[in-house]
């Protein structure tokens, strides 16, 4: 089984490449597992992770990485899984109004890889091997900062993770019918630009200790 983490940065997994099992990197014939940076953005990933796909065929894709939340009552540092993703900043402003790419009836709301304005993960319930809360997620290009700008999204879309790669994931890998799965910590709630009160180390310390333990459980399977 060929397995891939993807991440934005290499910082957000790096804790978990430094204190991999060396059988999963080398010498494993049932678990071949190897590190990408896919670069940040949406523009930056899908192209990093159609590259990849084509190139590498791996037969998973883990995506994983920082995110903040629109749940107050998620505690920072919470690790949890993607099961749908929207693109949240396609589209126009107009009389007050956001109206993206479907309310434009620029794409079909159903028409391959969406499903109901959708891009939802159909092999989470075979790879959500950890039992991790399953959440919706938002894609943006520009990290969502105004309070009436959230608000629009959260009546619109009603999501609970953002983040600036995920909808990237969940295009490509349905176009290619590659399995994935997007592993995804809590680092901060929307709307908070002070950063003293973000917890990036423990975001990312608990999103390395679930990919390990992740790992694990995979190569048991595999």
């Amino acid at each position: 089984m060929r397995v891939i983490i993807s991440a934005a940065t290499v910082a957000e997994w790096m804790p978990s490449f430094l204190n991999i099992n060396a059988l999963y990197t080398g010498e494993s014939q049932r678990l071949k597992l190897q590190y990408h940076q896919s670069g940040i953005g949406m523009l930056a990933a899908a192209f990093a992770l159609t590259k990849l796909s084509i190139e590498d065929k791996p037969d998973l894709i883990i995506q994983a990485g920082i995110a903040g939340t629109f749940d107050t009552n998620l505690s920072l540092g919470t690790v949890v899984a993607i099961n749908e993703e929207t693109i949240g900043d396609l589209g126009v402003e107009e009389d007050g109004k956001w109206k993206d790419l479907f309310d434009l009836k620029l794409e079909k709301s159903s028409y391959h890889p969406f499903e109901k304005r959708k891009l939802p993960n159909q092999w989470l319930t075979k790879y959500n091997l950890l039992g991790l809360k399953e959440v919706s997620g938002i894609t943006v290009n520009e990290i969502s900062t105004n309070a009436e700008r959230i608000q629009k999204l959260i009546k619109k879309y009603n999501p609970i993770i953002e983040s600036m790669e995920g909808a990237a994931l969940h295009y490509v890998a349905r176009e290619m019918n590659i399995p994935f799965i997007q592993i995804r910590s809590i680092s901060n709630y929307i709307g908070e630009r002070d950063k003293s009160n973000w917890q990036m180390k423990l975001a990312i310390d608990n999103l390395n200790q679930t990919l390990l333990q992740y790992i694990d459980s995979l190569y048991q399977i595999s």
